[in-house]
């Protein structure tokens, strides 16, 4: 894979801590924030949690010796994404890429989950693209540039868990999307959304686990996928890579699945 692909171009990655899960997976926001720097980039990575942020620009660091800041931020909080935005851009000295990485789920059927439960699930995986949307927009649109949506192939489909919120913000994160796509596709800003699939990453066992042992959970998800394997951070990455990258000029407004052929099959 040839370098340089995002070269002099400067990206802001919420959600872009590094945190690490059994057999050494990572979040997909680090992986998307190391795949980044690697070609070229210098990017601000946004987390609530200083910690794993500065884990991430060590990452880069050992990995590419690129340069990144961390930026601490609840992307749920609109004044804390404005402080964030600011910082970054006063760091980096302009945004050309933004990728909204934040989001969990909640599993639960209608007589689990309280309203206070649905409205957490809808400000932690829609609201937080909106807010991120609204902060970094003006300067994406000073030159042009690219945004990449965090989206989930939940959005689309059943996948086999029960997390009806989670399913509903990320339906909400694809509109969101085409909307804003088709909104500023005349003023030179892109936006997409990759879907992801059953990627293994730490939330999946934070999560999705139960009472299942680490084995257990990944083998149970290799089952579902159509390749017979759950998904790497890294799949979901290169994908973002595509859509970061001028290679991706002509694109936009574009939901693409990156889930093993998941989206794909009926059953």
């Amino acid at each position: 894979m040839a370098e340089g692909r995002l070269a002099g171009k400067a990206a802001v990655v919420f959600g872009g801590g590094l945190n690490t899960g059994p057999g050494g997976v990572v979040s997909i926001g680090a992986a998307s924030a190391t795949t980044f720097a690697r070609h070229g980039a210098r990017v601000a990575v946004v987390d609530r949690d200083p910690e794993a942020a500065q884990r991430t620009v060590a990452a880069i660091g050992e990995d590419s010796g690129g340069a990144a800041v961390a930026l601490v931020a609840d992307v749920t909080d609109p004044g804390q994404v404005q402080r964030a935005v600011a910082q970054a851009v006063a760091h980096l000295g302009r945004i050309d890429v933004v990728q909204n990485t934040v989001g969990a789920a909640r599993l639960g059927g209608l007589d689990e989950l309280t309203l206070t439960d649905w409205h957490r699930t809808l400000a932690l995986n829609l609201d937080t693209v909106f807010l991120a949307a609204q902060a970094t927009m003006p300067h994406l649109l000073e030159r042009g540039g690219s945004m990449v949506n965090v989206s989930s192939t939940a959005s689309i489909r059943w996948t086999g868990y029960p997390y009806p919120g989670y399913a509903a913000a990320k339906a909400g994160v694809n509109q969101l999307t085409r909307s804003l796509a088709l909104q500023y596709a005349a003023r030179g800003v892109r936006v997409n959304a990759v879907l992801a699939g059953l990627i293994d990453t730490p939330l999946v066992y934070a999560q999705l686990g139960g009472e299942a042992d680490d084995d257990q959970v990944r083998a149970e998800r290799d089952v579902l996928s159509p390749t017979g394997r759950a998904g790497t951070a890294q799949d979901v990455a290169d994908a973002a890579l595509f859509l970061a990258s001028d290679e991706s000029r002509y694109v936009t407004g574009v939901l693409l699945p990156v889930d093993g052929g998941l989206a794909a099959r009926a059953v």
